[in-house]
């Protein structure tokens, strides 16, 4: 267990002795230490296992621990409130978006009805397509935006965005709401 060291002869034999009884007496306490470790281990798990504590338990509780303490961290609520934010704008850029695709959908639609005439064009087949693309396009552009399912039909589409047009004037709440 001891090996020898060479130290150049700078040690005399009764040092060298006194070295080997005290790693002698080392080694043993470290024998002792280890024993006791592990029959405190022992007892550890034991104890454990009385009150129902499972490792996955433990897990749980570790994991329930840390995230308490990430979502208490000055960093993830101020990404969290940042996060609000830019969502809050964003859905209010998109919301004003589609008002000012509404009105100038109603813009366009309300210029067709008023220079041509209208009952003799309802006859083409290129403005009865014409007609079904825009009663579809108006139907999502609402349903997106969060007006009525329903368009109606074609005439009753027109007529509504033509009153939403005349009704509302053009704001740029994007600029008022976003301070860069």
């Amino acid at each position: 267990m001891v090996s020898e060291v060479d130290l150049n002869n700078t040690v005399t034999e009764e040092e060298r002795e006194e070295m080997e009884n005290e790693l002698t007496k080392l080694e043993e306490e470290i024998t002792t230490l280890k024993q006791v470790l592990a029959s405190k281990e022992k007892r550890h798990l034991e104890l454990k296992q009385k009150l129902g504590i499972t490792p996955l338990c433990e897990l749980r509780q570790n994991f329930s621990k840390s995230w308490y303490d990430m979502q208490t961290s000055t960093a993830y609520k101020k990404t969290s409130e940042t996060l609000s934010t830019a969502g809050q704008r964003t859905s209010a850029a998109f919301s004003n978006l589609g008002n000012a695709i509404s009105r100038k959908f109603g813009d366009i639609s309300y210029s067709i009805r008023h220079s041509m005439s209208l009952p003799t064009m309802r006859n083409s087949p290129s403005f009865k397509s014409f007609e079904e693309k825009v009663e579809s396009t108006v139907s999502n552009i609402k349903s997106k935006v969060g007006g009525t399912g329903g368009a109606g039909s074609f005439e009753e589409v027109l007529s509504s965005a033509a009153q939403a047009s005349s009704q509302d004037t053009p704001t740029n709440n994007m600029t008022e709401n976003n301070e860069c």
